[in-house]
């Protein structure tokens, strides 16, 4: 058994992994982590000890097998109670991922199956995200960033990079959820902002900050 903060670490790896595709730094863990970097030294040796990480010189930490498969199931288990959340409780996607850090440790498989049952087998979160099924397999799927979209190119908004509750809120003062139809009417040269047609109604104007954080089907 790992305790919770050691499953935190093995995800957290896992993310970085996943975003940088390539192995974890020190700095990198420390960073998502919010902790210092001894700190991390002395957690990496702990799951190192008990096979789930592997560190090489100069390149960084990697999940073994069993890390990997711990990390994917803690992966699982949040994005479902996200959807869960959301769907079934009523709360809003930028209330819900402080709730499922907790939620996600909670070991029962048979409960996680049940869930994951009882919400129809859903494919991402309310984010957008990919949930793995029982075996570890991701559902992927076309996407690109908004920034990506030429001018009169149109495209439906399906996930977004960066999930903090006050980007998200944004979202939602802006009129931009997950399935809203968006059309690049101009991009501004001088700051990379952009004019969108919202769902063929609304016109907004957001940065390039903002576009780079939102991915979006053709």
């Amino acid at each position: 058994m790992l305790s919770s903060t050691e499953e935190n670490y093995l995800k957290a790896i896992y993310k970085i992994s996943e975003r940088d595709n390539k192995a974890a730094s020190t700095n990198a863990i420390s960073s998502e982590m919010s902790t210092s970097a001894a700190s991390v030294s002395d957690m990496l040796q702990r799951l190192s000890s008990k096979g789930m990480t592997h560190y090489e010189k100069y390149k960084g930490v990697t999940l073994t097998e069993q890390g990997n498969r711990i990390a994917t199931n803690l992966i699982r288990k949040h994005r479902l109670w996200e959807v869960f959340l959301v769907e079934k409780l009523n709360f809003t996607w930028d209330e819900v991922h402080d709730m499922a850090e907790q939620l996600e440790h909670i070991q029962s498989p048979d409960l996680v199956n049940r869930l994951d049952q009882f919400l129809e087998y859903p494919k991402f979160d309310p984010h957008g995200d990919p949930i793995p099924d029982a075996d570890g397999n991701f559902t992927h799927r076309r996407q690109i960033e908004l920034t990506n979209l030429t001018t009169k190119e149109s495209g439906t908004l399906v996930g977004v990079q960066e999930d903090s509750s006050t980007f998200l809120k944004y979202l939602d003062q802006m009129g931009l959820s997950l399935g809203t139809e968006l059309k690049v009417l101009e991009k501004f040269e001088f700051d990379g902002s952009v004019k969108l047609l919202v769902n063929n109604k609304e016109q907004i104007t957001i940065s390039n900050k903002v576009c780079k954080n939102l991915f979006v089907k053709k």
